[in-house]
């Protein structure tokens, strides 16, 4: 009888811990990190665009330009040749799972003022292009050639299917990243440059700007019981050893608990 109530102890134990988990789990929930009911990625950076980083806290904008914007200033007739990449300011603590039937949507916004290309002397020219990454690994790339560059508030949004690249980003090497691209030639020398300002000029806005311009990625979040495996298996290969529809971890537990069981029908058979 001792035995028996020790094991079904233990059984009861197991299973209240596993219970709890969820529970635990959402209480130690860092706004920075993503999650099913924080899927925004926003985006930060200093004033003069050397930095750009992202995290999922819409109200943490610590260390970022307080204008709102950062910006770069090319001298007259200077090709205005942008490259940057916002990467995520702290590791994902867990993975993060898409629905792989979703859509990634990455609001930016900019405001540039250059010359235009000519397609037969301009070999240098790049029109606004962003190209997502899961950590190093590219997954998208999209060209935006209708981008204003008559120093006009631009809202771009991109809309990205979510396919097999994107459904798992593992946390401390596969973060998401956003690469911003543009080149085209300085505006020339005219007459009107003498009382207009002709400088080549470039503006990526930030989540914090005060102007209506959007500045975050909306990442289609699911809970590992709800990913999709691809192989239709129907299980998820994640490092604690969860199974789809269950909790990580739960087949070690459901297996300990079974012993606990197997003891206690053993000491029934042996009295």
């Amino acid at each position: 009888m001792k035995r028996r109530l020790m094991a079904l102890s233990l059984t009861l134990f197991l299973l209240s811990s596993v219970m709890a988990a969820p529970a635990n789990a959402q209480a130690a929930q860092d706004p920075k990190q993503p999650s099913v009911e924080n899927p925004h990625m926003h985006f930060w950076g200093t004033d003069d665009l050397s930095s750009c980083w992202t995290h999922f806290d819409s109200n943490d904008s610590s260390g970022s330009s307080e204008e709102g914007h950062g910006s770069i200033v090319f001298a007259q007739g200077q090709q205005v040749d942008v490259s940057f990449t916002c990467r995520i300011q702290e590791n994902f603590k867990e993975n993060m799972y898409l629905n792989a039937n979703g859509t990634i949507v990455i609001d930016i916004g900019t405001r540039i003022f250059s010359g235009d290309c000519d397609p037969e002397t301009d070999s240098n020219c790049k029109e606004f292009t962003m190209t997502l990454f899961r950590g190093n690994i590219e997954v998208a790339s999209e060209i935006f050639p209708g981008v204003s560059n008559g120093w006009d508030d631009e809202q771009i949004r991109w809309e990205i299917p979510v396919n097999q690249n994107m459904t798992t980003w593992n946390r401390s090497q596969e973060e998401p990243a956003l690469q911003i691209e543009y080149s085209k030639p300085g505006v020339e020398w005219t007459p009107l440059c003498v009382v207009s300002d002709c400088n080549g000029e470039f503006w990526f806005y930030y989540s914090n700007n005060e102007d209506g311009m959007t500045a975050e990625a909306n990442f289609p979040v699911i809970n590992i019981s709800q990913s999709v495996d691809p192989g239709g298996e129907g299980e998820v290969d994640d490092e604690d050893g969860g199974l789809a529809g269950g909790l990580p971890g739960f087949g070690l537990v459901a297996g300990l608990c079974s012993l606990a069981l197997a003891a206690v029908v053993s000491n029934r058979d042996g009295k």
